[in-house]
């Protein structure tokens, strides 16, 4: 087992991967990347000890007709923090050895997430029912047809209930993956990891999965405005001023940024403020109604009740678990 560096916070150190026949590339990659990939160059990116598992050791078929040499078996699972399930054929019979395991995993503490058809193993674990969850859009009726006690709910990009993670397909399992490990290691060694691999630090994981309504192909996005409102977080920005920057009727204004974010201009502001506190929480020594009035919330008072519906935790206890001396 790897020597894992002294920066690491979370529980999670140990991450595992089961695979089954019609596994598929890119969702596997993603889980790969995230945890598997060693970066002693980034000290503050956290390192996993990482390991692929199969009910029966040997040569494993993607979905794409190459096979993986896969050594471990699925006794591997029972040493895990993480067990991560890619999207996988959603006909695929699960192995009863591979759901109990899984089971095992959650009853002990352990995470369990899945990332898009992925979330059909879980189902058929049994770790849904009773919780909310989420998939791919196309897959969305199927796995509500076969699980009636989950909810499922097709539009956001991800969701956690219980230490059970599911997340909608490709994109959304990094975002997911993210999510995990901002929960677990902070702001700071996300927004490393984030740039190395070239993605967006933070989505929400209620934005949607898409949209129906397309966004107008012409010039003039509203990556602008997002700047204007990342760099002004401190200022009472309503829909007027934001409308009249990006020279639009409030109307279509806020109908644009939903379909270019995928939520609401109250919404995205809040979650850049809640990032800021985040990051003002571990790389600072600002008290806390020093920390609401640069996070742009105002007030002490405000700055708990949105940092503790989105981040699960109160200022100071995030601050106990995620300051970095120096």
């Amino acid at each position: 087992m790897h020597q894992l560096p002294a920066i690491m916070a979370g529980m999670i150190r140990n991450v595992v991967v089961p695979v089954l026949d019609s596994v598929a590339p890119f969702e596997l990659g993603v889980l790969c990347e995230v945890f598997g990939l060693r970066r002693e160059s980034e000290p503050l990116i956290p390192t996993f000890d990482f390991a692929l598992c199969t009910p029966t050791p040997g040569q494993v078929r993607t979905s794409i007709g190459f096979e993986l040499s896969v050594t471990d078996g699925l006794d591997r699972i029972d040493q895990a923090d993480l067990v991560a399930l890619p999207a996988m054929d959603p006909d695929h019979a699960v192995p009863e050895e591979l759901a109990e395991r899984l089971r095992a995993a959650v009853a002990r503490g352990a995470y369990v997430m899945s990332v898009c058809s992925g979330a059909f193993v879980l189902g058929g674990a049994g770790l849904l029912d009773d919780r909310d969850c989420t998939t791919h859009w196309a897959y969305a009726d199927e796995l509500a047809r076969r699980h009636p006690s989950a909810r499922v709910n097709p539009r956001v990009l991800y969701v956690e209930d219980r230490r059970v993670l599911t997340s909608a397909g490709t994109a959304a399992g990094i975002d997911a993956c993210l999510y995990l490990l901002r929960k677990e290691f902070g702001e700071r060694a996300v927004s490393r990891l984030a740039r190395r691999m070239v993605v967006p630090p933070h989505r929400d994981g209620g934005q949607l999965q898409y949209v129906d309504t397309p966004v107008p192909v012409q010039a003039d996005t509203l990556s602008d405005t997002l700047e204007f409102m990342r760099d002004n977080l401190t200022e009472e920005l309503t829909i007027a001023e934001l409308a009249q920057r990006a020279h639009m009727s409030q109307r279509t204004f806020a109908r644009r940024f939903r379909a270019e974010t995928g939520t609401t201009p109250h919404h995205w502001l809040t979650a850049q403020r809640v990032l800021l506190a985040q990051r003002l929480l571990e790389e600072t020594d600002q008290g806390i109604d020093a920390v609401a009035d640069l996070a742009g919330f105002g007030s002490a008072a405000v700055l708990r009740h949105h940092f503790g519906r989105r981040v699960g935790n109160s200022p100071l206890g995030y601050r106990r678990t995620f300051r970095r001396a120096g």
